[in-house]
């Protein structure tokens, strides 16, 4: 194990605030806001899921669910790899995780893009095309760790691996987009920034890279995020759970889920459970919501992160998160400063600098073109 420092308390409150968000909202998942009030009253902690809940009937308190075994996936797949993440190692790996899932009786399997990407991929597609229909969540739900490994200095090396995330399921221009704001404001937040400006730092970051990923139709999750965010500023919680309910969106959909995301890793930084409990009461996608603000939460203010809570999570689950995290960590030392590999000094277009975290964001041209 590596030293305790800031850095990895960090580092190990991202994959901490991942699970214990996944696990408040896995009994509220694919819910109504009414049937949530109907079987749990106010979500003010872990719950069992009742038999009506539609994925995971009587999944008992501080079970987490996909979200939290697919970012345990990449994180395996990154410190294999170091740092790189095959696509055929990766689709090999969902396959293998699905077909554990299936063997235990889980209905908690895969999100539509994942599903019907992997549908491909047993039917003989290669893995790097697989993804191309991708927009929903999948991707940014997992992503934290690519945040952990992978330091905002080197822009570039984190979009790449980003990209390389999101290619067997999820290679839509909103597909990278919702991954890289996930995996930025992770970053960053593991760096030193508090919430509000890890949020700032991944609009400012992911606006600035160049374009990935395949056009599809909907809507930019950058710009969605930023109407979202600007909008919120300033209401109330019970207005909060309005605008985030019938103007932003609490699909599955990255440009719904993501944005809404974003918006409660703000809204609740001083107030991380309380905000992970929010997003628990939202109805529609509520594990993944709670999950990818929990890991920019945790990230930011792993203190925060109530100690009974977690330690259910991590029993009932059966997870111990110090190895990947550690592993992660290596990775993200062991990059090299900016220009130090190729002698080259970097130009950025546009940068930003986290005021809480000393650390530079670089900017367009610095990589390709989820």
């Amino acid at each position: 194990m590596l030293f305790r420092s800031p850095e990895r308390d960090r580092a190990l409150g991202a994959l901490t605030g991942l699970a214990l968000g996944d696990a408040l909202g896995m009994p509220t998942q694919s819910m109504s806001p009414a049937l949530i009030t109907r079987h749990y009253g106010r979500i003010a902690g872990l719950r069992d899921a009742v038999g009506a809940q539609p994925i995971a009937p009587g999944a008992p308190a501080g079970s987490v669910t996909d979200d939290t075994e697919q970012a345990l996936l990449i994180a395996e797949l990154l410190i294999a790899g170091r740092g790189r993440i095959d696509p055929f190692r990766f689709a090999d790996a969902l396959l293998a995780w699905e077909d554990r899932m299936r063997a235990r009786g889980s209905l908690d399997l895969l999100g539509p893009s994942t599903k019907l990407a992997l549908e491909g991929v047993r039917a003989g597609a290669d893995p790097r095309t697989t993804g191309r229909a991708g927009t929903t969540n999948g991707a940014a739900m997992r992503v934290a760790p690519v945040g952990i490994a992978f330091p905002l200095t080197r822009p570039a090396l984190l979009a790449d691996a980003v990209h390389a995330s999101c290619v067997v399921t999820h290679d839509t221009r909103q597909g990278f987009e919702s991954a890289a704001l996930i995996a930025v404001a992770v970053s960053a937040a593991v760096s030193g920034a508090d919430a509000d400006r890890a949020v700032d730092a991944a609009l400012d970051l992911v606006a600035a890279l160049a374009p990935r990923g395949h056009w599809s139709p909907g809507a930019s999750v950058v710009a969605r995020a930023r109407a979202a965010l600007d909008a919120a500023e300033g209401l109330s919680d019970a207005a909060l759970a309005v605008l985030l309910r019938e103007q932003v969106g609490t699909s599955v959909e990255s440009a719904e889920s993501v944005p809404c995301a974003l918006v409660i890793a703000r809204e609740f930084a001083a107030r991380p459970f309380e905000g992970l409990c929010f997003a628990a009461s939202l109805g529609g996608d509520t594990d993944t919501i709670a999950a990818m603000a929990g890991a920019v939460l945790g990230a930011a203010d792993p203190r925060a992160l109530p100690a009974d809570a977690v330690g259910r999570v991590l029993a009932v689950s059966g997870l111990d998160l110090a190895p990947a995290c550690d592993g992660l960590l290596e990775l993200r030392r062991a990059t090299p400063a900016r220009g130090a590999a190729t002698g080259r000094a970097a130009s950025p277009a546009r940068s930003a600098t986290l005021a809480g975290g000393g650390a530079t964001v670089g900017a367009p041209g610095e990589g390709a073109g989820r």
